[in-house]
């Protein structure tokens, strides 16, 4: 009998369930239709065609841009049972031919191939050849002109569509603009696909922008307030890579550089020594990080500033891909803006072409200097609206004062709207300053209602004002009309129902920076820190495993895996199978010997906590001894304490959410009883118990009564 989707998930994954859209695309596909998939990195991605191949019964057809890229994701499926392989450049004659094989005696469920693998001389009639259900196109910004990572290969994938017309195609990528979507669905062949987005979101990153000014120094403050955590450092320049490594490593720092000037043997042995956590920090050029499918990189900074928002996001999207707590920090200059109008001017590209690269670069330009909040800006990017500030960047960590710029809005979406959505930033500019020059005249822009309407404001002060509201997603732009300024549906909102818009006053970027300060840490609870010192030990077991094995260290399992066993210590293989991540082939692998090193820190923790005068400490001892098993009785003689103090751990423990069983220790009678008597008494938990324990001749002892209150008080408050 054949699995189902969640079955699949749970049994090969280890997840109990989908995260959103992934299983509305996966019900899509087995139904046989195309789609287009755009979610974040990290979102789940890989799902939305693993699982299909999983269920349809011929073989998945992965186009994947890189060998690196290729090879961690199928180390990882096969870390999870699943028969995988890919096919490149990087295998000798006698291993392809065993693929091969394996490919046509119907052993394997997905093969991920490079394109250019794929159009080598005679191969594609081959591949076709074999018993294919799915085509999955990852990375599909590639095969766009208008993406930030063209790879003009990936413009012949439409033959694939061509020859199995009836084989569903899925396109895949996190980082895609309106324009760009539309053209890798016609480009593909595959115009009518589906469009499945889901939110580009991250909120686990946070986003930071600092000038440019003494960035070794910030680096090295940065990383070490970092320990043990890996990163990698993006540079625009080769030079730049090495200076970096060379002064992060002068201070003690694990540090390596990477970049395409190298040979590629030692390109391969840094990139390696990085998926195998023996570098903590890597400094690349962008030639870095497109393969590289590792999820506990925790943090990414910019030395420079990237050419476009798409490959920004791309590569902070390389931080936190489980999910998990991630930091990002990008270096801005002005001379980083004009270093990279000269790259573009000097590139040999059409000029249509470097028009539409000179736009982008303004619009990164617009998220380093912005003052409104910097998710909004990434988010509006790819045309998502968002009403609320994320509260997890520099700006609304430090948030500036804002106005109220409803008329100002106004004005400017008017003037859009009357010149028909044909106009740029230069020319509204001038129509809302009452402009006389020859273009205004040639369209007779003169004459419409809105000319002159914003002449009491500076070119300077219109340009920041419309970039604000086209980063907070008030209106779009369309490059490839000519950047032209577009409406929607909150554009309508603002001019036909008064929705109301806030913005920041005009201030040159130097003066912004200057004013912001830096956030200082909070410090952690003791919860925190043992969760935290018991994610550190699994982290070591994990590499201790991955070395034995030559895996990467996050195929044994995630950060995110370990950081949920480390909060939920699971002493036996149930609890183990509720750790997110823990299927049933990684418990088989890994399981005991991980359940081994928790049992071993929880004993170590009772011994030392035992001498702790701390109440939070000790009270987290007497929680890790309940788990393990013991009695009240047992626990009170092992810590030399009085029962009734380990009955308020537990009681405060229970109060606090924890999974504690706290109704066995008194009877029903006996609850009963002791409510009824404090209901006629007007006593609630939190009160004094003494009058309700003398009222009732002392009957029931004190920890009993507080545990009747505390039990009563939450059932009201479910009720």
């Amino acid at each position: 009998m054949s699995l189902t989707k969640e079955q699949i998930l749970k049994q090969y994954y280890g997840y109990n369930a989908f995260r959103p859209l992934q299983a509305e695309i996966i019900d899509w596909v087995l139904y046989g239709q195309d789609a287009m998939v755009l979610m974040p990195t990290g979102g789940g991605k890989s799902l939305c065609f693993q699982i299909p191949a999983l269920v349809m019964q011929g073989l998945t057809l992965v186009i994947s841009p890189l060998i690196a890229l290729m090879h961690d994701q199928v180390q990882a499926l096969k870390a999870n049972g699943i028969a995988a392989e890919y096919i490149n450049s990087s295998l000798s004659t006698q291993e392809q031919n065993l693929i091969e094989r394996q490919c046509r005696n119907g052993e394997l469920k997905l093969l991920y191939i490079s394109p250019e693998k794929l159009f080598t001389q005679g191969y594609l009639d081959w591949i076709l050849s074999l018993n294919i259900s799915l085509f999955a196109v990852d990375e599909s910004h590639c095969v766009s002109t208008w993406g930030h990572d063209f790879r003009p290969e990936y413009t012949k994938l439409n033959v694939l569509k061509q020859a199995l017309p009836d084989v569903p195609m899925i396109a895949l990528t996190a980082t895609a603009d309106k324009v760009t979507r539309k053209d890798i669905l016609a480009q593909l062949g595959i115009p009518e696909a589906k469009v499945f987005i889901s939110s580009f979101d991250r909120p686990n990153l946070s986003l930071s922008v600092q000038a440019g000014r003494n960035r070794i120094k910030i680096i090295q403050n940065f990383i070490a307030e970092r320990p043990r955590q890996c990163g990698i450092i993006y540079c625009l320049s080769r030079k730049n890579t090495e200076t970096v490594a060379e002064a992060l490593r002068k201070v003690g720092i694990n540090a390596k550089y990477y970049h395409a000037g190298m040979p590629a043997q030692e390109r391969s042995e840094v990139q390696n020594q990085f998926i195998q956590d023996d570098i903590q920090v890597i400094v690349a050029t962008i030639a870095f990080g497109m393969g590289i499918d590792k999820s506990n990189v925790r943090w990414v900074i910019h030395y420079s500033m990237p050419s476009n928002v798409e490959s920004f996001y791309q590569e902070i999207g390389r931080a936190g891909r489980d999910g998990l707590k991630s930091d990002t920090l990008l270096f801005y200059s002005y001379n980083d803006l004009l270093v990279r109008k000269e790259m573009i001017a000097d590139s040999g590209l059409p000029p249509e072409m470097k028009e539409v690269q000179v736009a982008k670069l303004e619009r990164m330009k617009q998220y380093a200097e912005a003052e409104i909040c910097r998710r909004r800006i990434l988010l509006s990017y790819f045309n998502e609206e968002v009403v609320n500030d994320c509260g997890n960047c520099d700006v609304c960590k430090n948030p500036p004062i804002r106005f109220d710029a409803t008329l100002i809005a106004q004005k400017a979406l008017s003037a859009i709207a009357r010149t028909g959505e044909n106009v740029a930033m230069g020319m509204l500019i001038d129509i809302l300053r009452g402009s006389n020059n020859r273009r205004i005249i040639e369209h007779k822009y003169h004459e419409i209602k809105t000319f002159g309407a914003g002449k009491e404001l500076k070119a300077d002060e219109w340009a920041d004002y419309l970039q604000q509201m086209l980063n907070s997603g008030v209106m779009d732009i369309a490059y490839d009309e000519a950047h032209a300024y577009k409406l929607n549906n909150a554009s309508w909102a603002i001019l036909k129902e008064g929705r109301k818009v806030q913005l920041v006053r005009y201030r040159p970027f130097e003066e912004k920076q200057a004013e912001r300060e830096a956030n200082i840490p909070k410090e952690k609870s003791k919860r925190e820190i043992i969760k935290d010192e018991l994610f550190e030990r699994l982290r070591v077991l994990r590499k201790q495993i991955a070395d034995e094995k030559n895996i990467p260290p996050f195929v044994v399992f995630s950060d995110a895996t370990l950081s949920d066993m480390a909060q939920k210590k699971p002493l036996n293989q149930l609890e183990m199978f509720n750790v997110s991540g823990v299927g049933e082939q990684k418990y088989r692998q890994f399981g005991e010997v991980f359940l081994k090193e928790i049992r071993d820190f929880l004993k170590t923790v009772a011994k030392s906590s035992a001498v702790s005068t701390k109440n939070s400490d000790t009270i987290q001892t007497t929680y890790q001894l309940y788990k393990e098993g013991f009695s009240v009785e047992e626990i009170a003689e092992q810590r030399k304490l009085n029962p009734a103090t380990i009955f308020s751990h537990l009681s405060k423990l229970y109060e606090e959410g924890e999974e504690i069983n706290i109704s066995a220790f008194l009877s029903q009678a006996e609850f009963k009883e002791i409510i009824q008597a404090a209901k006629a008494m007007n006593i609630k938990n939190g009160d004094p118990v003494k009058p309700l324990f003398e009222a009732m001749d002392a009957k029931f002892e004190y920890h009993k009564i507080r545990i009747a209150l505390l039990i009563a008080e939450k059932e009201e408050n479910r009720s």
